[in-house]
């Protein structure tokens, strides 16, 4: 990819669309009533996600740009346990009926912290207040290097069916770096543990543009990952923010590759992975050919949140914990950020939704077209703007910024119809960025 068009458009200041609009567009002005609005409005007849935040860590990864508290004791966890199942039964007293639900994450942080007696007791009160399916994905993200016997026959018990094992990367200079040491041995004894117990879907997380991280380390993980023969994973690039992440302050900035070496790390891993056998899927993951994700891409119905790529169907998703975000049908909806916060709000019994975003018809427009192009690198602007009873002239997005796209030959546009060409997907945020109302940054 020339250094030129990198340099212009590959901007680590643009949103990865997990949702739009996105969260710094977020108000107070929705809070918890309007919360509480909105899920009395949700369909009793349609499935939703719930998603829950575990916001503790036994140490500190100085890349980590999650909200998260580090303890070294369990009294907090179950303290917050408490909490967790208080705003459970504040919700469950709000949407109408037993709502049904398809999809469960547990994410953080680090979930598995929670103790087994206590982690099987909270899958039991989630399905006496929700109408879990007996099909229900149901994932739990995973520290291998605090990952135990115990708690891989609690998940398995609970009926836990997929895990995401944080790796990150396996040279031990870089894990020295961000301070996260973990071996191969550990992961690979998490992984044997996992399908001991029936937990047979596995994903890995890694990150390519830490520091002292070469294209060769990069290619060296993906080689040690495939290995291991995970059914999907997700290659993120590391996105260094320090004047919002204190812990990132740790990392020497010296260290950290440009641009175009983030490129090329990210372009190795990709055909490292694809050589394996991996199909790409959107932007940054990769899995089996019969893996779920890869079977929705075919079908045109892979979707975007907050968590990255999903064959979640629902279209509507409820947050638990600190910080954690719902879509419900009007909007999105923030809990409190700060965990003593969030727990004065459930404790006072409200709800803690501390802001959130009303949806616009403009908005959901935008919304459909820029996951399609997140997605599909390819998006019929008309075809959703009619869909969505629009005109389409007004949401062909800035003819600025898509005509410059179109002459440095990042996409291809012919009657409202886009399409990012296959040598420039990296850039896709860019081309999405066209169709984003609220974004101010100029593209270079």
């Amino acid at each position: 990819m020339q250094t030129s068009v990198l340099e212009k458009y590959c901007d680590a200041r643009l949103p990865w669309y997990t949702i739009y609009p996105t969260v710094a567009q977020f108000s107070t002005v929705v809070g918890a009533e309007a919360c509480e609005k909105w899920l009395q409005r949700l369909p009793v007849n349609e499935s939703v996600s719930l998603y829950f935040h575990v916001p503790f860590c036994r140490s500190i990864c100085w890349y980590c740009g999650f909200a998260r508290s580090i303890t070294r004791r369990d009294s907090p966890i179950l303290e917050y346990l408490a909490v967790l199942r208080k705003e459970i039964e504040l919700v469950g007293a709000q949407v109408p009926q037993r709502l049904p639900v398809s999809d469960v994450h547990f994410g953080g942080g680090t979930p598995t912290l929670i103790e087994p007696a206590q982690f099987g007791a909270l899958m039991e009160l989630l399905r006496r207040r929700f109408a879990v399916s007996k099909t229900a994905a149901i994932a739990v993200e995973i520290d291998p290097r605090t990952f135990t016997l115990a708690t891989s026959e609690a998940l398995a018990t609970a009926g836990v069916n997929r895990a995401s094992l944080g790796v990150q990367s396996f040279d031990p200079i870089v894990q020295k770096a961000i301070n996260r040491v973990q071996s191969e041995a550990q992961t690979e004894r998490a992984v044997e543990m996992l399908r001991q117990h029936g937990v047979i879907r596995i994903n890995f997380d890694l990150i390519y543009g830490l520091p002292n991280q070469t294209v060769q380390s990069c290619v060296q993980t993906a080689t040690t990952a495939v290995a291991m023969r995970p059914d999907r994973l997700a290659v993120f690039g590391y996105a260094h923010v320090p004047s919002f992440k204190k812990n990132q302050r740790l990392i020497d900035e010296a260290t950290l590759p440009d641009s175009p070496a983030r490129a090329e790390q990210a372009a190795a891993m990709a055909n490292t992975l694809i050589a394996a056998g991996y199909r790409q899927i959107g932007l940054d993951h990769f899995a089996l050919p019969d893996d779920e994700l890869t079977l929705a891409q075919k079908a045109g119905r892979l979707r975007r949140n907050s968590l990255g790529y999903s064959a979640d169907t629902c279209h509507k998703v409820i947050g638990f914990g600190p910080s954690a975000i719902g879509r419900l049908g009007d909007g999105y909806v923030q809990n409190e950020v700060e965990a003593g916060s969030y727990s004065d709000q459930i404790n006072a019994r409200r709800l803690a939704t501390a802001k959130g975003y009303c949806l616009s018809l403009e908005d959901r427009v935008r919304a459909a077209i820029i996951e399609r192009l997140m997605c599909d690198f390819e998006v019929d602007v008309p075809a959703i703007c009619i869909t969505h009873g629009f005109a389409p002239v007004p949401f062909l997005g800035s003819p600025e910024r898509l005509a410059m796209l179109a002459e440095d030959g990042i996409v291809e546009v012919a009657k409202g119809f886009i399409r990012v060409r296959q040598e420039h997907r990296f850039l896709t945020r860019a081309v999405a960025a066209a169709f984003d109302a609220y974004l101010g940054a100029p593209l270079c």
